[in-house]
């Protein structure tokens, strides 16, 4: 009735309000964006390092002296990540197995040099172990291949090499350094000078594919080859004769010296720079030589710490190959496979 109190019995049921829920998001590695470039600096324009020649051989003003190359981070990366990349990316890099392609700019002419690898390889451990506008080292540059991809990537990188060919090959592979962020530079010289070019603790990476011993200074036989007598049967694949070549030595004494290179590169390295070589193991008088165990062996002796072993796997871009051993005496074929060993500067 009107104006009647309500006892506690006849009071009205009281009912919670329902609320709905939001959606639960679960974030995913694409969420996390990679390093985004600076704006700083555009196009054409230059951050304030030395502008170096393309090339340098002995004679020339820079030869044997210290370079006025760039090796700080020109990104906006956080100080505590190692690379500019995106965490999808990294997830991908987390695969203890990796393949590549070849492209048009690769060289694959022997004669042009014995030993390459595709531009995709190098770029991949730039990409993983640096930033943007920091310093990548080639003891062992060879054709250039890691100049060429450092340049595309916008890293400073510089590559050493005892021939005059090589470094001249290098040098025909780049862009003026003069519109770029980055510069790439070939020298001609021993890897056991580069001390006097580099400032201690300036370079982030050391990347390279060194001479295998002595082991292409030896005639092709061509026996995991299914066409063994082609352009390569009977020659002699090596780098060169000079006594300083790595691939003239045994394989003592050839771990010795390349021992006493990168005990000179070490502290050149940045704290926790890297440091990635390129190597394969070789058969030779049905023994297999483990060139990839004895440079191991050999960096831990001269201080640095093996951190990751990586397999390139060859597969994709290794054409026909013959049977080798076949029925009595199984082998892996080298030619299939080679590995990448992931060392840092503790």
């Amino acid at each position: 009735m009107p104006g009647k109190k309500k006892t506690q019995d006849e009071s009205v049921p009281i009912t919670k309000p329902t609320r709905k829920r939001k959606p639960l998001v679960v974030p995913t590695v694409t969420d996390a964006p990679a390093c985004e470039a600076p704006t700083l600096l555009r196009t054409g324009e230059y951050d304030g390092s030395a502008l170096l020649p393309l090339s340098i051989e002995e004679g020339a003003a820079e030869f044997q002296t210290l370079l006025g190359i760039g090796h700080t981070r020109t990104c906006d990366c956080p100080s505590s990540h190692l690379n500019c990349m995106s965490a999808k990316e990294w997830l991908k890099s987390q695969i203890g197995v990796w393949h590549f392609l070849y492209e048009k700019r690769d060289i694959r002419d022997k004669t042009l040099h014995p030993a390459t690898f595709p531009i995709q390889l190098a770029a991949k451990v730039i990409e993983l172990f640096t930033h943007r506008g920091e310093l990548v080292l080639d003891p062992f540059v060879g054709s250039g291949t890691t100049l060429v991809a450092a340049e595309d990537l916008d890293r400073n990188a510089v590559g050493f090499d005892l021939k005059s060919e090589y470094v001249s090959l290098s040098r025909s592979r780049l862009q003026s350094n003069l519109f770029g962020h980055a510069q790439q530079i070939a020298i001609r010289d021993d890897a056991l000078n580069i001390p006097k070019y580099l400032e201690p603790e300036s370079v982030s990476l050391i990347w390279t594919s060194p001479p295998y011993a002595n082991l292409l200074n030896r005639e092709r036989h061509n026996k995991s080859r299914r066409d063994r007598k082609n352009d390569q049967y009977l020659k002699i694949e090596q780098y060169s004769q000079d006594p300083r070549d790595l691939g003239t030595m045994s394989l003592d004494d050839y771990s010795t010296a390349i021992g006493d290179i990168f005990e000179q590169l070490l502290p050149l390295l940045k704290p926790h720079g890297h440091c990635v070589i390129n190597v394969p193991d070789m058969w030779w008088e049905n023994q297999r030589i483990t060139i990839h165990v004895s440079l191991i062996e050999e960096l831990r002796r001269r201080g640095y710490e093996l951190r990751n072993t990586i397999i390139w796997d060859r597969t994709n871009i290794v054409n026909a190959i013959g049977i080798f051993g076949w029925p009595s005496n199984y082998i892996t074929m080298g030619v299939t496979f080679e590995y990448l060993l992931d060392f840092w500067k503790p």
